[in-house]
C-alpha cells in the first residue's frame, strides 16, 4: 500500500473517531447501567425517518440539557411534585431529543427541536414559517417511507436548513396533508415545538396531547439527546451511525 493510501487512511479512521468521540461517556453509562450519564433507547416507529429508522439501538446523552427527575427510570411517578432542572440549559434548534411523552410519561419518545421558546412557528403547505422565515428545502429526490407493519410508500426527500445553519433531511408524502398548515403561533416559556423528520407520519407538537401527540413539549420531559446510532435490530449496515 502506497503512503498516501496510509494517509488517507488514516484521516478516515481519524475522522469517524471524531465523530464518535461525544458518545463514549455515555456509551459507558450504557454498559454498565441506565444511569443519569447515559441510556439507550430502540427507536419503535417510522416518525423519525430518514434520520432514524425502526430498530435503532440510540445512544443518550443524558446531560444534556441539565438533569431531571424525567431522566430516572421512575420518573413519571415526580411529574406532578417537581418540575425543576438542575443546571437547566436549552436544546439547540436541529437537536434530536428523547423525553418522556406528555400523552403516556410511561413512553419515551424522540423527535427533532425545531422551536424554542419565544419563537414564532407557522407551517404552509408542508413549510416551516420559524420567526417569519421559511426554512430552505432542497430536493434530494425520490426515497421511501416504511411504516411498523413492514409497508413502504414512496416519498419526497428534502435537506431542510435551519437560521444557524443546521441542516438534516426529511421525507414528505405530500404538501397538502392535514398536519401542513398551521397558523402562526408563539412557543410559550418552558415549552418546545418539536417535529419528526417524517412529517406526515408523525404525532409531534403539530398534534395536541388530546389527540394523542406532543403538543407543545415541557422542558421537564426532556430525558436527553440522542448522538449516535449504536447498531440496528433490523439492519446490520446501521452500526456507530453519527447523527
Amino acid at each position: 500500500m502506497a503512503l498516501s493510501d496510509l494517509g488517507e487512511t488514516a484521516m478516515k479512521h481519524l475522522q469517524i473517531f471524531r465523530k464518535l468521540l461525544p458518545a463514549l461517556p455515555p456509551l459507558l453509562g450504557v454498559l454498565f447501567i441506565h444511569t443519569a450519564l447515559g441510556a439507550a433507547y430502540i427507536v419503535p416507529s417510522a416518525s423519525m425517518q430518514p434520520t432514524l429508522k425502526i430498530g435503532d439501538e440510540i445512544i443518550v446523552s443524558a446531560p444534556s440539557y441539565g438533569l431531571s427527575t424525567a431522566s430516572l427510570p421512575f420518573g413519571y411517578a415526580f411529574a406532578r411534585t417537581t418540575q425543576k432542572r438542575l443546571f437547566e440549559h436549552l436544546p439547540h434548534r436541529g437537536d434530536i431529543a428523547v423525553f418522556r411523552a406528555p400523552a403516556n410519561l410511561h413512553e419515551t419518545w424522540v423527535k427533532r427541536v425545531i422551536g424554542l421558546p419565544g419563537d414564532r412557528i407557522a407551517l404552509m403547505d408542508g413549510r416551516i414559517l420559524l420567526n417569519g422565515k421559511i426554512l430552505p428545502w432542497r430536493d434530494k429526490g425520490p426515497d421511501q417511507e416504511e411504516d411498523s407493519r413492514g409497508h413502504t410508500y414512496s416519498a419526497e426527500r428534502y435537506e431542510e436548513t435551519l437560521p444557524d445553519g443546521i441542516h438534516h433531511d426529511i421525507v414528505k408524502l405530500t404538501t397538502h396533508g392535514p398536519l401542513d398548515s398551521v397558523p402562526e403561533f408563539t412557543v410559550p416559556a418552558d415549552r418546545l415545538f418539536v417535529m419528526g423528520d417524517n412529517r406526515d407520519n408523525s404525532a409531534d407538537s403539530r398534534v395536541s396531547v388530546a389527540e394523542g401527540g406532543v403538543g407543545l413539549l415541557p422542558i421537564w420531559n426532556l430525558q436527553g439527546r440522542a448522538i449516535t446510532v449504536l447498531f440496528s435490530w433490523k439492519s446490520i449496515k446501521r452500526i456507530l451511525v453519527s447523527i
